[in-house]
């Protein structure tokens, strides 16, 4: 197959976002300070693209750039979840920043360039493309955490973030030399070849920082501590793209590295993910009961959630793969539905964030009252919610392959959340009403309802999201 029929059916999403940018860039430049709303507008328009250029696309699967770059139905279903994350958080910003007076077009075009080196990482299927797409993406996300730079709050997000960032980056490199040198080879499927059987110890010391920098990436514990107050610090519409995207894609790449680049020592590397499970889904659970801030709170059920994307891993299999795409969907959604619900939570003009700023809502604004309390449900793994099957998929596995403890700790540490998650829910219903809030736009009001709607109606018709999960995970093995 030639390169430039290859570029248009295999690498056309990557292609959109690039072009996207660079015009953009242009666009800014041309209409300046005015340019924010046009710039939002088209930034949403080019990820429509390029999620309908997937959605189309030939399929198969295909391997291009010399084996840095796999096409397979595994990669095309998560960059459509973290594609439609990224227009979910383009959708939540446009008010936020017009109020916050940090309507600047540069916001859009960084959206773009983090969701294009998720994209590649998504895809990447050699450990220099792995660390291309995860330094795409960190080097946006490093800008749009301290976006808002006169605010205190911002600047220590940005910071923190950015040297933690580049402290996780520097041991996934350190990692990936390991392999290299050890193996021979940066390719995946190379390094299961000459890894084939029992690993020198140099390999498993190189696996180990190599899944640091990405449990980095995913904030996953004991790699959580830059979490928190990133996201209490971070503009929201921010922080709802690190939650949902970002997290999206260093999963991705993890579940890719460990079923093909290391099939032979499934029992070393399980050992490491199960103990990341456990301490995350623990902590998760236990951190946020005293939390106040919902920023905060929305940080530890995250590190949580990923405890459980983690117990799909560790059990290594294709029903395990596929429970973990399935629970990335169901994340992804509930998600910016919360964000897009703290987006709302505005007073006079001023946003609020503490869970006593919701009380009552219930009598002021029965309608988001709901959505939230759906939500909360769904986090909760309350059937017939989206995050109860979310969670089934991922435990049922764990038992399967002999990991039944590991989902017992997963069930009682998702016992222990419901304590903080209902407990939103009867602040909003059963406390006496605070202030109400201002009207919503209606972006934010929109994503906060197809969210929820998604979530309750999954159940409902569950099977084109079961076959799509089913291809992804078999196209991994």
């Amino acid at each position: 197959m030639s390169f430039f029929p290859l570029l248009a059916h295999h690498f056309l999403p990557e292609v959109i976002l690039t072009i996207g940018v660079l015009a953009l860039i242009l666009v800014g430049a041309w209409r300046g300070d005015k340019a924010f709303a046009l710039v939002n507008e088209l930034a949403v328009g080019v990820l429509g693209l390029a999620i309908l250029s997937i959605a189309l696309s030939t399929k198969g699967e295909t391997s291009a750039f010399d084996g840095a770059y796999m096409d397979d139905a595994f990669s095309r279903f998560l960059k459509i979840v973290a594609l439609a994350s990224s227009l979910g958080t383009l959708l939540l910003s446009t008010d936020f920043f017009r109020r916050a007076k940090l309507d600047r077009f540069e916001f859009p075009i960084l959206v773009l360039l983090a969701t294009l080196g998720m994209l590649l990482l998504i895809s990447a299927d050699n450990l220099i493309a792995l660390y291309l797409g995860l330094e795409l993406m960190s080097l946006a996300l490093y800008v749009m955490a301290a976006f808002a730079r006169d605010d205190g709050r911002a600047s220590e997000a940005g910071l923190k973030y950015f040297v933690l960032g580049a402290l996780s980056s520097g041991m996934l490199l350190y990692g990936a030399s390991l392999l290299y040198g050890f193996a021979g080879t940066v390719s995946f499927s190379g390094i299961a070849t000459a890894i084939a059987g029992l690993a020198p110890l140099g390999v498993i010391f190189g696996l180990v920082f190599v899944l640091a920098g990405l449990a980095f990436k995913m904030s996953a514990a004991p790699f959580h501590m830059w979490t928190p107050d990133v996201y209490e610090g971070s503009p929201t519409p921010v922080t709802a793209f690190f939650a949902s995207a970002a997290k999206i894609a260093a999963v991705a790449v993890t579940a890719r590295i460990l079923v093909t680049a290391f099939p032979g020592i499934s029992g070393s590397w399980r050992q490491i993910i199960v103990a990341l499970a456990i301490i995350s889904t623990v902590l998760g659970a236990f951190a946020a009961i005293g939390q106040q801030n919902i920023k905060r709170l929305m940080a530890y059920s995250s590190i949580g959630h990923m405890g459980f994307v983690l117990i799909g891993l560790a059990a290594g299999t294709e029903d395990g793969m596929k429970g973990v795409a399935i629970y990335l969907v169901m994340y992804a959604a509930m998600t910016l539905g919360v964000f897009a619900a703290i987006l709302n939570m505005r007073v006079n003009g001023k946003p609020v964030e503490n869970v006593s700023d919701l009380a009552g809502l219930a009598r002021t604004d029965g309608a988001m009252a709901f959505f939230l309390a759906m939500l909360m449900f769904s986090l909760t793994g309350i059937p017939p919610l989206g995050g109860f099957f979310a969670k089934y998929f991922v435990l049922l596995p764990a038992v399967e392959t002999g990991l039944a403890w590991l989902a017992v700790i997963g069930v009682l540490a998702s016992a222990v959340s419901a304590y903080y998650y209902l407990r939103v829910i009867k602040v909003m219903y059963f406390d006496e009403p605070a202030p109400a809030f201002d009207p919503a736009p209606l972006a934010q009001r929109g994503v906060l309802a197809v969210s929820t709607i998604f979530l309750l109606g999954f159940w409902l018709y569950p099977a084109p999201l079961m076959d799509a999960a089913s291809a992804a995970a078999k196209s991994l093995f």
